[in-house]
């Protein structure tokens, strides 16, 4: 039995609104018929195509792969119209979300595989741990970039791809930073710009000050790579940054690095949730970024 496009039209009509009764009535239809015409499409292909929580209705699976398939099959009908102005052929979705204190370099460096194809389209967006995780067992991300292991027990399917490991620098402005100074000269002249108390990075920072015994001054505290790196350069103070972060400025000696390392490693994890019908270019992602 073949495919009721008009099925699929509806379902993508409700699963990009995320409510029945607004959909029907956009649609001039009743709640009960946009329904049925629902649970025909999901009878067809076999699967539910949304749950229930409270009030909301929210993809399944098989909803989000259903999805995805709809979103080409309805830009390739645009094309068709478009076809003298060729505008190219419709493209299959990477949903990736990345921690906001991640390199930017770094994910630049991971996603260059999937940037350069003409067939794929990266929607990339950044949030905390948690909300990264939520979204990845909503199915709104197909990976979840992290620089730490989420927490696993019997309960959880979340699987961690270990991707690299770097050490940490202390990179500061020429004017501020003598590259040849010992660290623990740093942590008592200087001001710091560091992560904030919910990184790995951090907690190591603060057990290599206690060892010390010094309390560095804390300039500011900073979740986002990009502004940690703007501080630098704008000589806020000294930065515990991995060297990929400022990459730019350290070629340009825009920033320099002290030569002595405080020993502290960031790690680089990709996170899948375990699922039925994974997207098959999170396998291609992982081929190209797993040591091998």
């Amino acid at each position: 039995m073949p495919l009721n496009y008009h099925h699929l039209r509806y379902f993508w009509a409700v699963a990009h609104d995320g409510n029945l009764t607004r959909t029907a009535q956009r649609l001039n239809l009743s709640q009960s018929a946009l329904s049925v015409q629902i649970k025909e499409l999901e009878e067809r292909l076999g699967h539910p195509l949304f749950e229930r929580r409270g009030r909301k209705l929210h993809l399944t699976e098989a909803g989000r792969i259903a999805l995805d398939h709809a979103d080409a099959i309805f830009a390739t009908g645009q094309e068709l119209v478009a076809t003298l102005q060729d505008e190219g052929n419709a493209r299959t979705a990477l949903r990736v979300g990345a921690q906001a204190t991640l390199s930017r370099n770094f994910q630049i460096g991971f996603l260059r595989p999937m940037l350069a194809r003409s067939d794929v389209e990266v929607i990339l967006r950044s949030g905390n741990p948690s909300e990264l995780l939520e979204g990845l067992e909503t199915l709104n991300f197909d990976l979840v970039l992290m620089n730490h292991e989420p927490a696993s027990d019997s309960l959880t399917s979340f699987e961690t791809h270990h991707l690299a490991e770097q050490p940490v620098s202390i990179v500061g402005t020429p004017a501020r930073l003598d590259p040849k100074r010992p660290i623990r000269d740093l942590l008592e002249e200087q001001p710091f710009i560091l992560p904030t108390t919910n990184s790995s990075v951090r907690t190591a920072f603060d057990s290599m000050a206690s060892r010390m015994s010094v309390r560095p001054q804390i300039a500011a505290e900073v979740d986002d790579m990009a502004m940690m790196r703007l501080l630098a350069r704008e000589d806020i103070g000294l930065a515990l940054v991995a060297p990929i972060v400022v990459q730019d400025e350290l070629s340009s000696g825009r920033l320099v690095e002290a030569e002595e390392h405080p020993r502290i490693n960031e790690s680089f994890h990709a996170v899948t949730f375990k699922r039925r019908f994974p997207n098959p270019l999170v396998r291609e992602l992982l081929t190209y970024s797993l040591p091998q």
